[in-house]
């Protein structure tokens, strides 16, 4: 019973300390804004997707993968007009929209490195004084690196799982997860590490990557799932639940994202013994799990 009591107790502690941390660094107004830009940005990186195939002769990817995947979940008259404007980009010089996407992406993803560079002075519990000159820039090029990352996983994952079978198509799912996890890994480590204003640990490895890179891959395949098996635009309220679903989805992975560098600050903060007063946070799961 005591033991129960103990475990209660420290349980209650840790959602109280997150509870306060979200509410004194403001996480979720900044998930909000991280979410926004990159919801923007995923539209552009789809045109230039799209651009790209066009360009290099890849058009079966979207005849042969994609449209027959969307054609059974949209009204015929949505697909016929979305089939056709992929249509006429592929028939198109994709010269000019390729231009154009790359810039709004790298430009909204830049946006969301600000969002992120204003999150972190208020976990860090520091001030930005850097001139605009150095951070837009800076977050430039982080998002070009970001951009560069997040691509690789995802063509890691979907563009290259039919490529083989049976027993090459086992050991080659094994290098797609694995090269996933090491971008995703990458792209959040060179967030941490370039876009603070006042720069933290060197480590690659920590709970905080852990735990976006678990998270984010989780909630991409939960979503994958709906996509393929929930999701269907053919009525107003599926529509209307599809488009709650994706922007969800990017607003989770902005919560997930600042959780984790939350978390790798206050971990940095209890072997430091910078926790102003508070139970550290390491002691509260062991006693959670273990009750003492």
């Amino acid at each position: 019973m005591l033991e129960t009591s103990r475990r209660w107790k420290a349980f209650k502690s840790i959602v109280s300390i997150w509870v306060g941390l979200f509410d004194e660094h403001g996480l979720l107004t900044s998930a909000a804004a991280i979410a926004l830009q990159a919801f923007v940005a995923m539209v552009a990186l789809a045109l230039l997707a799209l651009a790209l195939l066009g360009a290099t002769g890849h058009e079966q990817v979207w005849f042969g993968q994609i449209a027959p995947q969307v054609q059974p979940k949209l009204l015929p008259q949505v697909f016929t007009g979305i089939d056709a404007s992929v249509s006429k980009v592929f028939d198109s010089d994709s010269t000019g929209l390729i231009v154009v996407a790359v810039l709004l992406a790298v430009w909204e993803v830049s946006g969301a490195v600000r969002a992120c560079m204003s999150a972190l002075s208020r976990v860090y519990g520091t001030t930005d004084t850097r001139p605009w000159y150095v951070r837009f820039p800076l977050s430039i090029g982080i998002a070009v690196l970001l951009i560069v990352a997040l691509a690789g996983s995802f063509v890691l994952i979907l563009g290259l799982r039919h490529i083989a079978s049976g027993a090459a198509g086992a050991l080659l799912a094994v290098g797609r997860w694995t090269g996933t996890i090491l971008l995703l890994t990458a792209a959040f480590t060179i967030l941490v590490r370039f876009a603070p204003a006042e720069r933290r640990s060197k480590r690659v490895a920590s709970a905080g990557a852990a735990l976006v890179v678990v998270a984010w891959t989780v909630q991409s395949l939960i979503f994958a799932w709906y996509l393929r098996s929930s999701a269907d635009y053919r009525t107003a309220v599926g529509s209307l639940t599809a488009i709650y679903f994706f922007t969800t989805y990017f607003y989770v992975g902005a919560i997930v994202l600042l959780v984790g560098i939350e978390l790798d600050e206050q971990l940095r903060r209890d072997a430091e013994n910078e926790t102003k007063g508070r139970p550290q946070l390491l002691r509260l799961v062991r006693q959670t799990v273990a009750g003492r």
